[in-house]
């Protein structure tokens, strides 16, 4: 993988990480919201280092995370999940893939919307390859929920995070079994 080592940031940002029913999930908030987020996929140690490579300088702290942790052990045990209370930063993303990526978010719980649609719903109509590259990109998958998006005809189409389209999968069909 060709992870390129960021610049110390001028702003505090703040890693941790979180046990969850699927596995050790890891994120970063920075002082305008929540920038990224790593998907259960990483030994524990490992993930931790990565967080601390790719974000020099940002104070380790698992208790700020408390509430995500709480609303991603929900989200894994089967419960519908509304991640809209939690605040991203996308600023690190260019303006066409905020829009793509603010649109997505409301996307509701347990359905699905096609990459055309999605990209008609962020006022870019016709633009649903650079949407689905937009999403390619998506730094906080899950509450940004870019796996809700699939192609036109219902299949599946791609999805970046480790695990492929085999957790693209899986996350919609734990969706669909969600209870209140």
């Amino acid at each position: 993988m060709g992870y390129e080592k960021k610049p110390r940031p001028s702003f505090e940002e703040i890693l941790g990480t979180w046990s969850s029913p699927w596995g050790r999930m890891g994120g970063v908030y920075g002082p305008d919201g929540l920038r990224r987020i790593e998907l259960p996929h990483y030994y524990p140690d490992d993930l931790l280092d990565l967080l601390k490579w790719e974000h020099p300088g940002a104070r380790i702290d698992d208790a700020a995370f408390a509430e995500l942790a709480d609303l991603c052990s929900d989200y894994f045990n089967r419960r519908a999940v509304d991640f809209s209370t939690v605040r991203c930063d996308l600023s690190g993303c260019g303006p066409f893939a905020q829009k793509i990526l603010t649109a997505c978010r409301k996307v509701p719980y347990g359905q699905t919307r096609s990459y055309s649609a999605l990209a008609g719903l962020a006022g870019e109509p016709g633009k649903a390859r650079p949407a689905a590259q937009a999403l390619g990109k998506n730094p906080i998958p899950l509450v940004i929920p870019c796996h809700r998006i699939v192609l036109a005809a219902g299949r599946l189409g791609g999805f970046s995070a480790p695990g492929g389209i085999q957790l693209k999968s899986r996350l919609i069909e734990l969706e669909s079994q969600a209870r209140p």
